[in-house]
């Protein structure tokens, strides 16, 4: 396992996070098993854990609390908040009466009096960035953050959280997460630029491309039906139908990817994590296993250095800074929504 400083925070993760979204709820039920993983991971020296107060509604962060009991001083803990936890209106999203409630409900959750990293889910347009940042400034002269961060980020959107805090004199966002892979190049074109230009530590989501790259998409084999409880759902179908031309496309990208794995005796999983966590602006890849069998086949590309020649032909196959199926990207510009169009 190797280790990088995430950001300019001086504060050593691993490059690979274990991520805890399907633990808990209908994607692994089976709680013990999931603590297992965790520790599994800690063994192999994982010491960066991502989850979330909306993986499933809470549970995961209560498995994680759970695992980490005796373990705490081990890892460097991430949570996030801005998703809906439950009907009324005011349980969700960025602001500050929001904010101060997650923030409990977390640490209750996690069992800690701390969270390492307390990230903002998704961009917040109805609430302004100041407020936000505000609520999360007094978190951490309260000890009960250390250090804030954001996901699914645009570039403008990076620079005016890091504006903002500058102008405040409020905590600074230190780390971004997104969704890059193989065969979701997009935050290639000015995300990333933007992140290293500000010092920023970057931890990458669905290294996998949501399975696509998990080697069992092959020309001439029968598709696998998504397991998971995110892929099942109606609006993720668009990702996985093989009767959209973008999906019909990237089919053959993974399958060119793939064949390029067993050329340099690796498997698809272990070139896809490592293309991720070979950018100079990643910090960490985020691994996201069901099964102890998933979490052990990504394992091994912690270690694992692209030849330059590989990359070339990586980008071949998929181009830098092209997604073959837009709709992998977790962004979608508002301005280009219909009501932002109408006149």
């Amino acid at each position: 396992m190797r280790y990088r400083s995430l950001g300019d925070t001086g504060v050593q993760v691993s490059t690979l996070c274990l991520g805890a979204m399907m633990f808990g709820g209908v994607n692994n039920a089976d709680r013990d098993d999931c603590v297992s993983i965790i520790h599994t991971a800690l063994d192999a020296g994982v010491t960066f854990i991502d989850t979330a107060d909306v993986y499933s509604q809470g549970e995961s962060e209560e498995i994680v609390g759970q695992a980490l009991r005796g373990r705490r001083d081990e890892v460097v803990l991430a949570s996030k908040f801005q998703g809906a936890m439950g009907e009324e209106r005011n349980r969700r999203g960025a602001s500050r009466r929001w904010i101060v409630t997650a923030v409990e409900d977390s640490l209750r959750r996690l069992g800690t009096d701390h969270i390492d990293l307390y990230q903002l889910h998704r961009p917040n347009p109805d609430t302004n960035i100041e407020e936000t940042l505000g609520a999360l400034d007094d978190l951490v002269h309260q000890g009960k953050i250390l250090y804030v961060g954001h996901s699914a980020f645009q570039a403008s959107q990076i620079v005016e959280a890091q504006w903002a805090a500058r102008d405040r004199g409020t905590v600074r966002p230190v780390c971004e997460q997104l969704s890059y892979s193989l065969l979701v190049r997009l935050p290639e074109v000015d995300v990333l630029p933007t992140t290293l230009r500000h010092r920023m530590g970057v931890i990458c989501y669905s290294p996998l491309a949501g399975g696509w790259l998990s080697g069992k998409w092959r020309k001439g084999v029968e598709p696998p039906v998504p397991s998971t409880g995110r892929g099942a759902r109606a609006h993720f179908q668009r990702r996985y139908d093989l009767d959209e031309p973008a999906n019909a496309g990237k089919l053959d990208a993974a399958d060119a990817l793939a064949a390029l794995a067993e050329e340099h005796g690796l498997t698809l999983v272990e070139l896809a994590v490592a293309f991720v966590v070979n950018h100079p602006a990643v910090t960490s890849a985020i691994i996201g296993p069901r099964t102890l069998d998933q979490l052990t086949t990504q394992l091994p590309a912690a270690d694992l250095t692209l030849a330059p020649e590989v990359l070339d032909r990586i980008d071949q196959i998929v181009a830098p800074g092209t997604t073959p199926n837009p709709f992998d990207s977790a962004y979608v510009n508002p301005a280009l929504q219909p009501d932002a169009l109408r006149r």
